[in-house]
């Protein structure tokens, strides 16, 4: 082989090497993008999945706390009333019980529109007393307790409701001709029957502020009344019986009079004149 060849042969050599290098360059560079690409990418997509955090958001299960609500129906607690199966009677008015009734001593184990309440003293440095009343209504009857001969300013009372043949029971208080129903006042043992109109019911009732021995801590006016009762809504109360003065509710002799009738009525008041003049007019005949 001469020279030319020589020269020939070594330069298509150098040549098909340099050929072979830049295709084993491209190649390697292929590998090396796609893997700065996968990088590049890939690791992004895999933080934007983990900022899409959905666990955290299962802390509002706490947040919908419904059970807390339950509690404002606790606010309107009735008191359970079970069956009373016998009358109501005064065998124990005058021995063991303070009687007042409208008429005067009727007896409310007779059938008949007598109103009727007894109270008896159970403990009286706790001022627990039982309570007996009857009466006729197709609404409420109540007893009232006042401290002032003025009734109607915040007077605990004590309702006894006819819901469709059955008593309902409600303890409330009576301000300005108001009876706005709380169910706060301590009460217990309530047993309550409805014969068409008549209602009855018993219950026990630690008696607000009449914690002393002294008679004048338990000393109340005392009041029955009736009135309309409809989807628990008392209307106003109707005076029945009025006690004359503030009587001790831990003496069962108290005779309690009906202040209601104590005054005379218009129509005698305007005929007296008149009554008068008759007699003196044959007097002087």
């Amino acid at each position: 082989m001469d020279n030319i060849s020589r020269l020939m042969f070594a330069v298509v050599m150098a040549m098909a090497y340099m050929a072979m290098g830049a295709e084993a360059q491209n190649t390697t560079m292929a590998p090396n993008s796609n893997a700065t690409m996968a990088n590049v990418t890939m690791a992004p997509n895999v933080t934007m999945t983990s900022n899409v955090a959905m666990a955290p958001n299962v802390t509002m299960a706490p947040n919908v706390t419904m059970a807390p609500n339950v509690t404002m129906t606790s606010n309107v607690t009735m008191t359970p009333v079970t069956a009373l199966t016998v009358n109501i009677s005064m065998a124990e008015c005058k021995k063991s019980q303070l009687c007042a009734a409208k008429p005067p001593n009727c007896d409310p184990a007779v059938a008949g529109s007598c109103f009727f309440v007894s109270i008896k003293s159970v403990e009286v440095h706790n001022a627990n007393f039982s309570f007996q009343l009857r009466g006729v209504s197709s609404g409420y009857i109540a007893v009232g307790l006042s401290k002032t001969s003025t009734q109607g300013q915040n007077d605990t009372t004590y309702v006894c409701a006819n819901n469709n043949g059955k008593v309902k029971f409600f303890t409330a208080l009576l301000d300005k001709g108001v009876l706005t129903i709380n169910n706060k006042l301590p009460v217990d043992s309530v047993k309550g029957s409805v014969n068409d109109h008549t209602i009855q019911c018993t219950f026990s009732a630690t008696v607000p502020n009449a914690t002393a021995t002294r008679s004048i801590d338990t000393s109340y006016y005392l009041s029955i009344s009736n009135g309309t009762f409809n989807s628990d809504t008392l209307g106003s109360p109707q005076a029945i019986l009025n006690s004359d003065k503030a009587v001790d509710l831990t003496d069962p002799n108290t005779t309690v009079l009906n202040s209601l009738n104590s005054a005379p009525s218009a129509f005698c008041l305007s005929q007296a004149p008149l009554i008068l003049i008759g007699v003196l007019g044959m007097m002087m005949l």
